[in-house]
């Protein structure tokens, strides 16, 4: 297996339009996520927002209680392609769960190791890979049923593949980005990956 450190890295777009904000970015640490299972090591979240920088309203049930994902600004906004390429996978039948805030994050938190258990899918979700001349691109979290496109069609930058959700391992609707060099995640080294030249670090806001 490649040493991740030693991957070529692709130059992408960003997927999306709007306002969203960064978190777990590569530019702040390496491995991003806090490991380098299922080649995550420079994999980045974008999480929609609205002009404030709120992903949702915070009141005191936030604190206490589970929230439907339509609560939030970014749930269901349309997620792009960000390279050009080829289709390769595409999943979009699980649910989009409630989002975790306040206390029940924590419990949600406690029970990540058993999702990580069940592999890569379980933690992605629902998710479209894209094959480019440069490896292999990975959008996880996406909304149930809103993809645009199917294996072996070809895509280009800008071009809707889905819809932002809160499938598979997420507090939040939310996007997840990572870059692979084979489409066997088990064994796949990760790719690095920057955004229209550079890579944007945590807490930025990025509006396009």
């Amino acid at each position: 297996m490649t040493d991740p450190t030693e991957a070529a890295g692709l130059d992408l777009d960003f997927p999306f339009t709007g306002r969203w904000l960064v978190q777990n970015s590569p530019a702040d640490r390496v491995p991003s996520h806090g490991t380098t299972m299922f080649a995550s090591s420079f994999s980045i979240d974008f999480v929609p927002v609205d002009d404030a920088g709120r992903s949702a309203a915070f009141t005191v049930g936030s604190l206490f209680r589970s929230e439907p994902p339509e609560n939030f600004t970014g749930f269901g906004r349309p997620v792009l392609a960000p390279t050009d390429g080829t289709v390769m996978t595409v999943h979009d039948s699980e649910l989009d769960h409630r989002a975790y805030r306040g206390l029940p994050s924590l419990g949600y938190a406690l029970t990540q190791h058993r999702r990580a258990a069940k592999g890569w899918w379980a933690l992605a979700g629902n998710h479209v890979m894209v094959r480019s001349s440069g490896g292999i691109v990975a959008l996880c979290h996406l909304q149930r049923g809103s993809a645009q496109v199917r294996p072996g069609q070809k895509v280009q930058i800008g071009q809707e593949i889905g819809r932002c959700g809160n499938s598979g391992n997420s507090t939040e609707p939310h996007l997840h980005v990572q870059a692979i060099d084979s489409p066997d995640i088990e064994r796949a080294a990760a790719r690095r990956i920057s955004f229209r030249g550079s890579l944007p670090s945590n807490g930025s806001i990025i509006s396009c």
